[in-house]
């Protein structure tokens, strides 16, 4: 259920004070101040996805500042990426100053002094995270924070579809998984900051991180489809099946045994939630993909030493903990 602010039924004169509490709240302390006389209504939609807070905000001109001293105040160790839809941003911060456009995004970090002008009515997504989300060193952040990425390719470009497409679909995703999905788009982040680090080199983990991002996005968004084979997925991603399994040997994991993990991870949720009682372990075997309830039993029992049963009569939450 996503939580809306909107300042369209407080006075006029109120407005700066309310928005300002609400752009504080949401996010972390700013300083905000309206660029104009006559403040127009304003709103900031948010849902959890996983790891991410995903925001659509909408308002009229305003500066927002990040000092030192509301540093102080918390929320330090949260970025923020902003994805521009409509108007024009300044972003500064690091002595960098940066442009932002429609289909353009930045990032910020909460743990440094920025500010950010809008000099015009405009419209935004901001996905706002914990730092310790993302398994890059802070040197490697410095390099994402204040620079405009742009939509003309590369990651760059996937991610800011991606990241688009995660937002517009966030009401309609499961919670796990969202979680996955958001933790995909982090994946891509990484692969960015290791690509302006310049470590990218052929067939590297890092320089292949795209592309696995963009391919285990796909697989979780077809688990119940028991024809996910490599085949299908290397056919839809123009890749051949060689390259797929090389993409998962970097991890470790055969494709195969990847996606069988995310199934028996979502049926065991699934048998676990109360809301889901009326389901047989039949369909919950046949929603995430098994082929058959018998085949489903085994490949549970074999991963986490009970029957789909025991799991959801109780026996199995001593085993996750």
């Amino acid at each position: 259920m996503p939580v809306v602010l909107d300042t369209a039924p407080v006075p006029t004169v109120e407005r700066a004070e309310y928005w300002h509490e609400a752009v504080s709240h949401t996010f972390i302390p700013l300083d905000v101040s309206l660029l104009e006389a006559a403040p127009a209504a304003a709103t900031i939609t948010s849902r959890q996805v996983g790891a991410l807070q995903v925001s659509r905000v909408q308002a009229g001109p305003q500066r927002v500042v990040r000092s030192a001293e509301l540093i102080a105040r918390g929320g330090e160790d949260h970025l923020t990426l902003a994805l521009q839809h409509r108007g024009t941003a300044r972003l500064e911060q690091d002595g960098h100053q940066v442009l932002l456009r429609p289909g353009s995004f930045a990032i910020s970090d909460a743990g440094r002094p920025f500010a950010k002008e809008l000099a015009e009515p405009f419209e935004f997504t901001a996905f706002h995270w914990p730092r310790a989300a993302v398994g890059v060193r802070d040197e490697d952040l410095r390099l994402l924070t204040a620079t405009a990425f742009g939509t003309g390719g590369g990651t760059a470009a996937l991610a800011a579809a991606y990241l688009e497409r995660l937002a517009r679909s966030a009401d309609s995703l499961e919670p796990a998984v969202a979680g996955r999905l958001a933790t995909t788009a982090l994946d891509l982040l990484a692969v960015l900051a290791h690509e302006l680090r310049g470590r990218s080199v052929p067939d590297a983990p890092e320089a292949a991180g795209a592309t696995l991002a963009r391919v285990k996005d796909h697989i979780l968004r077809h688990l119940g489809d028991p024809g996910l084979s490599p085949e299908r997925i290397a056919a839809a991603h123009h890749l051949s099946v060689r390259y797929l399994h090389k993409l998962f040997h970097f991890e470790g994991v055969t494709v195969a045994r990847w996606i069988q993990r995310q199934r028996l991870d979502m049926a065991r949720r699934d048998l676990a939630r109360p809301t889901a009682g009326h389901l047989t372990v039949a369909a919950v075997a046949g929603r995430w993909g098994f082929v058959s309830a018998s085949h489903f039993s085994r490949a549970f029992r074999s991963a986490y030493g009970v029957s789909p049963s025991e799991w959801r009569e109780g026996i199995g939450y001593a085993v996750a903990a």
